[in-house]
């Protein structure tokens, strides 16, 4: 009995004493993870601003897949929310605040406990990366809590992984995003032909992509500033030869009437109107040969004869610079034929 005395006593010192120990702990705590991501911030941002797109990279549904998830009748931007219930019980989240393509802050809470801050940062780097920061904190924690972070290595230990497995897949995903495209040859169509405004240069076909960088956006500027561009931008290839990898390009703007130009390197055209096979690409550019031998084949197998001297163009209907993701990208060709 004596001994059952003593070994109650020693129990309970025991449970004060660690009773006392979480106690002490600190009340609140910051987890916080970054990454960086081969993608435009607008991109990672539009996918973490919706809940809907949540479950696909969150680590802890990949621990528990028998995790039931709600989405409420919001999910996306300001307001947005969502639930689920696991094996460790329920909890939700809700986005309090958001910059565009800049931060986002929400609140996340388990069960009937206080809730914690979680916040996101997207800051572009010169590369066109995207570092990403998720970052979570209390300050004021539950002692039950308290006492599991206490014996399981603190607060970081038990998040921090479950942060770089989410980021770590939210990359696969982003990426792999940008990397969607298809290719549709829509067949026989007439092209209207109209007036255009031009500047046009031959080079090298590996220099094709670095010398468009610098001419079209001047066509651009000038059909801008002068008011006249009616659509969008395209190019017209007046001559390709892959054996001696040369190119001859015209980078066009449309207009509706014919305009004198005050610069001499901007030129005015016109173009009449042909008999075209047309291709859509949807997707990044560094897909276009593939539209285009597409076209071609499209041609050869419905015994269609290309117009030697008739034009092939691109079309970029998609402005990149308001469209980040090349997913969204659409570009159509047209190959004129007899």
């Amino acid at each position: 009995m004596k001994l059952l005395k003593y070994l109650i006593f020693f129990l309970l010192i025991v449970f004060i004493g660690l009773a006392i120990y979480i106690a002490v702990q600190p009340n609140s705590f910051e987890v916080k993870r970054t990454r960086t991501i081969e993608a435009p911030a607008s991109v990672i941002y539009n996918n973490v601003i919706d809940f809907k797109n949540w479950e696909a990279w969150s680590s802890w549904v990949e621990k528990d897949p028998k995790t039931v998830i709600t989405l409420d009748e919001q999910t996306k931007d300001i307001g947005g929310s969502y639930s689920w219930v696991d094996q460790d019980g329920n909890g939700r989240m809700k986005t309090i605040d958001a910059t565009e393509n800049v931060s986002i802050d929400q609140e996340l809470q388990f069960g009937d406990s206080e809730p914690s801050n979680i916040h996101w940062s997207f800051s572009s780097t010169p590369d066109g990366k995207t570092e990403v920061i998720w970052k979570m904190n209390s300050e004021k924690i539950p002692f039950m809590f308290k006492a599991y972070a206490a014996f399981t290595g603190g607060f970081d230990t038990m998040i921090g992984p479950d942060f770089e497995r989410g980021l770590e897949k939210l990359d696969s995903i982003v990426v792999a995003s940008m990397k969607i495209y298809s290719v549709n040859v829509i067949g026989l169509t007439q092209h209207g032909g109209g007036f255009y405004l031009y500047n046009t240069s031959s080079c090298k076909i590996d220099d094709l992509k670095e010398k468009m960088q610098t001419m079209l956006p001047q066509v651009i500027n000038y059909g801008m500033s002068n008011n006249t561009m009616a659509g969008p931008p395209f190019v017209i290839y007046h001559k390709w030869d892959e054996e001696n990898n040369a190119v001859m390009f015209s980078c066009c703007i449309p207009t509706t009437a014919q305009v004198i130009t005050t610069e001499s390197d901007i030129l005015t055209g016109q173009l009449e109107p042909f008999k075209a096979v047309k291709t859509i690409l949807k997707g990044d550019f560094e897909y276009l040969q593939e539209a285009w031998n597409s076209s071609f084949k499209y041609i050869e197998t419905n015994n269609l004869i290309p117009k030697e001297i008739g034009p092939m163009i691109e079309v970029y209907v998609t402005d990149p610079s308001l469209n980040p993701n090349p997913a969204d990208w659409i570009t159509e060709i047209y190959i004129a034929v007899e």
